[in-house]
């Protein structure tokens, strides 16, 4: 039976961007999107609604992890099999949700990362050289650290599985942007598999993105992510993010 995919779009001030990000979407492998909107201060909410998307709001702004924890909860109860998330400002390229939902789909995978660094692109696609370096050094520490061989951590373009996505405790994870890390760090600590595919780099000027301040608080808190997942592994102590 053809598994129900679900592609969820946490949003925040996507107005420019959500038209273009959904046109691109390859409607016939997609069964339903959903938008979950973190308070914008523009027409998000507006446009997605015109385009026929499965709307939530959030009334106060709660971060990234925190949009992202609604995507999932809402996917799950309209049933999904496979969610995608896709962030509404077109810097991941939609046509690749094919792709994307293969190796799950195969059964080969429970997460799948759509790698800006295995295909080659990120300094040509305007991925900021400090944003490139700082990726690279987390990526080899988390490497180490998991015991994975990934080209790339840190892509927001991404494919669960139901299964993956109904054992994780994602709900335990924080509301910011390192959500995404542990995220990946549970998939390892439960054993689940990850496989990748190359994705091209898109930084445009409606693109969203983090600044070098909160840049240097995620590589932050990332490293200490890795220390938690150590210390759960040796059994010093257990965080929340790995309690069901």
């Amino acid at each position: 039976m053809k598994p129900k995919v679900v592609v969820v779009m946490p949003a925040y001030n996507a107005a420019k961007t959500v038209q273009v990000t959904y046109d691109d979407i390859p409607k016939e492998y997609v069964d339903e999107i959903i938008l979950v909107d973190d308070a914008s201060h523009d027409e998000t909410v507006k446009k997605a609604r015109e385009l026929g998307l499965k709307v939530f709001v959030h009334p106060e702004n709660r971060g990234y992890g925190g949009n992202q924890k609604t995507c999932y909860t809402e996917a799950l109860k309209e049933g999904a099999d496979i969610v995608v998330m896709l962030h509404p400002d077109y810097q991941y390229d939609p046509k690749l949700i094919p792709e994307i939902i293969k190796p799950i789909i195969e059964g080969k995978a429970d997460l799948v990362l759509a790698s800006r660094l295995l295909s080659g692109t990120a300094i040509s696609g305007g991925m900021p050289f400090y944003k490139f370096i700082s990726n690279r050094f987390l990526t080899i520490s988390e490497n180490i650290f998991l015991g994975q061989k990934l080209s790339e951590f840190h892509t927001g373009y991404r494919a669960y599985s139901k299964k993956l996505l109904t054992t994780i405790p994602f709900m335990n994870n924080s509301e910011n942007f390192v959500f995404d890390t542990e995220v990946i760090i549970q998939t390892v600590y439960f054993g689940f598999k990850i496989s990748e595919i190359p994705c091209p780099t898109r930084y445009m000027k409606d693109a969203s993105s983090i600044n070098f301040k909160n840049s240097l608080v995620y590589g932050l808190q990332t490293l200490l992510s890795l220390l938690k997942y150590s210390l759960a592994k040796l059994n010093v102590k257990k965080s929340k993010i790995f309690l069901k």
